[in-house]
């Protein structure tokens, strides 16, 4: 496989990029940056670059079917404006309030299926939700960090990441919404680094970003490793396909924990990333709301 070409998109300096997502209608891609409490917006038509301040810690960004965004932010979903910024509450997760959300993805359905995690990252408080119609679901799947979910092209299949024991689930959905079957697919070593957001591609190809880890991998279905992409930076969060073709992969990433040494060898961390990816994407379904 030929090397790919990894570009500078956005400076931004994100304490904790997150979250990025495609959004056609605008022809933007959003992301999060956690640790500032802000959403960002990148044009890549006219170059713009926009950041709202949201406070909190917003940790993902998805459409929702009345045009607005659903923001998953500290112990709250969040219904959030786009051009003005103004929230409202759509739920109340009812957990630890040393747990926060964090990363997510929507199905063909139009349900919300996400992760939380313990902020101080000590305990295997997180766990996997659904939220079906304003209804909260927990899945199960507890752990200290999580990550993903990503769910495959037939929507009968979804990847979940417990990222402290470096270890990628994978289960079927069943009616519910549940989770059944659930198996191995991947399990990293040290020397991976930690699989952080993950997405599947229109070929349903799990791309997992690498905390610590330098870099973007493409498997198969099958588990088998198809493609490596590194990046100048070692905190690597999440992809997510744009462009008009979408087969633009956007990368977010991170500098928080970095001290000035790490920051000195890598100062792009926090930047947002692309290339040209060898399948396209998909592009995500709207947030149901309401009965």
């Amino acid at each position: 496989m030929p090397d790919t070409d990894v570009r500078l998109v956005w400076q931004v300096q994100a304490l904790l990029g997150e979250g990025p997502v495609w959004l056609p209608d605008e022809g933007a891609l959003r992301f999060v940056d956690i640790k500032r409490g802000r959403l960002h917006r990148h044009v890549p038509a006219d170059g713009a670059q926009e950041a709202t301040e949201l406070g909190g810690q917003p940790s993902f960004i998805v459409p929702a079917s009345d045009g607005s965004l659903v923001v998953g932010c500290g112990g709250q979903i969040l219904s959030v404006e786009k051009n003005s910024a103004a929230t409202s509450v759509l739920a109340e997760i009812p957990m630890s309030a040393h747990n926060r959300t964090n990363d997510a993805t929507v199905d063909g359905q139009g349900r919300l299926w996400f992760g939380t995690m313990d902020d101080e990252e000590r305990r295997p408080t997180g766990a996997l939700w659904c939220l079906d119609r304003g209804v909260l679901h927990r899945m199960g799947g507890d752990a200290v960090v999580t990550n993903g979910p990503a769910i495959s092209r037939d929507g009968q299949t979804l990847y979940h990441v417990n990222s402290g024991e470096r270890t990628i689930w994978r289960f079927m959905i069943g009616d519910g919404p549940s989770l059944q079957d659930g198996e191995v697919f991947l399990q990293l070593t040290e020397a991976d680094g930690y699989p952080d957001g993950v997405v599947l591609d229109s070929e349903d190809c799990l791309w997992v970003a690498l905390w610590d880890g330098w870099g973007v991998r493409r498997y198969a279905p099958s588990g088998e490793l198809l493609m490596t992409v590194a990046l100048p930076c070692a905190r690597v969060t999440k992809i997510a396909f744009g462009g008009t073709d979408l087969q633009t992969a956007y990368v977010t990433t991170a500098r928080v924990g970095l001290d000035a040494a790490a920051l000195a060898a890598q100062p792009l961390a926090g930047g947002l990333f692309a290339f040209e990816a060898p399948a396209a994407g998909r592009v995500l379904p709207a947030v149901r709301l309401g009965a």
